[in-house]
């Protein structure tokens, strides 16, 4: 199941069901950890079907902060750019405000280099322990804050996607209590 927000200047804010690394857009964003190691997880997934490169690239860019996010290019995934951003460790502290900066950032990057469309996965809700539903809220409200923020944004896509059926559901009512602002 899926459902759209349209936002101002005719942007999409898309919350969908599906495996983020067959997702046809411009760029998908991996909850990566901060040494750009991608062994398991949605970023295992990513190298595995995008190839050693994605691996590769991230050797050579090496730590990133909590909060941040840096570009690689997308291997052999549909996807040209993969953007790595790293999430908070769920009591690590101030994990609401470093999940707002990963997105945001996410976000900022992608306008950088122009891009019209991404894909975002519940950054940190996996072995990272961030709830679910805390999660989907602040990446939601984010998006939108995002898109309120920087009405000349190259972005027109976002889709929030997610393989399992509890975190898609969270997010599907997470975007429902924008349908009416």
């Amino acid at each position: 199941m899926k459902e759209e927000l349209l936002l101002n200047g005719g942007r999409v804010l898309r919350v969908k069901r599906g495996d983020i690394t067959n997702e046809k857009v411009d760029a998908i964003v991996n909850a990566a950890n901060s040494h750009l190691q991608h062994g398991g997880g949605v970023a295992g997934a990513i190298v595995r079907k995008g190839g050693r490169i994605i691996q590769e690239e991230s050797n050579k860019i090496g730590y990133v902060p909590v909060g941040n996010a840096v570009v690689t290019t997308g291997g052999s995934l549909p996807a040209r750019f993969v953007i790595h951003a790293v999430g908070p460790v769920w009591g690590e502290g101030e994990e609401d405000e470093k999940l707002k900066s990963a997105v945001f950032n996410s976000l900022k990057k992608a306008q950088e280099l122009g891009l019209k469309s991404i894909s975002i996965p519940a950054i940190s809700s996996g072995i990272f322990g961030f709830p679910k539903k805390r999660c989907a809220e602040i990446i939601i409200k984010t998006i939108v804050e995002f898109f309120k923020e920087n009405k000349n944004s190259s972005l027109k896509v976002v889709n929030c996607c997610n393989i399992d059926n509890l975190t898609n559901n969270l997010f599907l009512e997470e975007i429902k209590k924008y349908k009416n602002e």
